[in-house]
């Protein structure tokens, strides 16, 4: 034996599922379904199993079951921008699902999904049980492709649009509609959008656009639309606060460019809400940090992840199962960036 070889000893302490079972008062079937993810099983046998498999540290030999069940117990995720706070705090809400579950987490971006598929490949080859698309995700032919042909399910995006891809995703049109009635009961007329690209960024246009008519306020309607790259909110940020006359708030389609938003307002002498009320959208760590309070819609990225696992789990149970699309209903909470607008604007 080896120094880098586990003992007999310490191999025959692995906890096996037959301990589990015992220490959850269940039967070993039960505790198979549970970590198979099926339904029909009540919460408090399902919390008593997971807790027992938290406890004993319990971890399914992934050969096995692959071999019994022909599946790989692991789900690919496809995320559509890493430098979006909000997609790590979506990322961890969806691995604290898949863990309890018993699926393990196949992570990759998109960023050169439309001339590099070899992440696409990479999925098929790994035989993952399903893909969760993370975000707005360039629908490329071999996206569509794949999507048909593999369980899937779209996060807080709304591509790829197929009858088999289930959708879980916050009301983007609603939660635009609510940030800018939030800004017109603080006093602004002249609201503007920083707006961003794909379905999901054009239901927030959508809904900004609306309300703004809504509120008797279409002539001040004012967008400028960034690529979502850094570079791309720096210019529309720019050309909306250089603009004559110059608006005295601002709703990002989320908070990296609201941020980056006002960084910008600082650069220009401006002053974040004095001079110009920012909002973001999505309510992701950075906005909740108390030195940047920024006010922000809340997609409930906590629901979505774990809502998205359970419609994966159903659709990798029932692939022809009717598609489904669930809206999570969005919040405005107000926080330090948005206040009523000075009084000679």
């Amino acid at each position: 034996m080896t120094d880098s070889e586990p003992s007999a000893d310490v191999r025959a302490a692995r906890p096996t599922i037959f301990d589990v079972a015992s220490r959850a008062g269940v039967s070993k079937s039960l505790v198979s379904v549970v970590l198979r993810g099926k339904s029909g099983v009540s919460a408090a046998k399902r919390a008593a199993v997971l807790g027992a498999v938290e406890e004993l540290g319990y971890r399914p030999n992934a050969a096995a079951r692959s071999l019994a069940q022909k599946r790989t117990f692991t789900v690919g995720a496809l995320l559509s921008d890493l430098r979006n706070p909000w997609f790590i705090d979506l990322l961890a809400s969806t691995r604290t699902e898949l863990s309890a579950r018993g699926l393990n987490l196949f992570l990759a971006e998109d960023h050169q999904l439309e001339t590099d598929t070899s992440v696409l490949d990479a999925f098929v080859e790994a035989r993952v049980d399903g893909l969760l698309c993370l975000g707005t995700v360039p629908p490329t032919e071999q996206l569509l492709s794949t999507a048909r042909n593999l369980p899937t399910v779209v996060v807080s995006g709304r591509e790829p649009d197929l009858p088999c891809v289930d959708v879980v995703t916050g009301d983007d049109r609603a939660g635009a509609a609510r940030a800018v009635a939030h800004l017109v009961e603080l006093g602004h007329t002249r609201i503007a959008h920083l707006a961003g690209t794909g379905r999901a960024a054009d239901l927030r246009t959508d809904g900004y656009r609306e309300e703004m008519h809504r509120n008797g306020l279409a002539e001040h309607i004012q967008i400028e639309i960034s690529d979502r790259s850094e570079a791309g909110d720096t210019r529309a940020a720019r050309a909306l606060m250089t603009s004559r006359p110059r608006p005295t708030a601002i709703l990002a389609n989320n908070d990296y460019a609201a941020l980056i938003t006002m960084s910008h307002a600082v650069e220009l002498g401006l002053s974040v809400p004095a001079d110009l009320s920012v909002v973001g959208y999505d309510n992701s760590y950075l906005a909740r940090t108390g030195y940047i309070g920024l006010t922000s819609v809340d997609n409930n990225y906590v629901e979505m992840g774990k809502l998205a696992v359970q419609k994966l789990v159903a659709r990798i149970e029932e692939p022809d199962a009717a598609r489904t699309v669930s809206l999570l209903d969005p919040t405005l909470l107000p926080r330090r960036t948005s206040a009523s607008p000075a009084r000679s604007d």
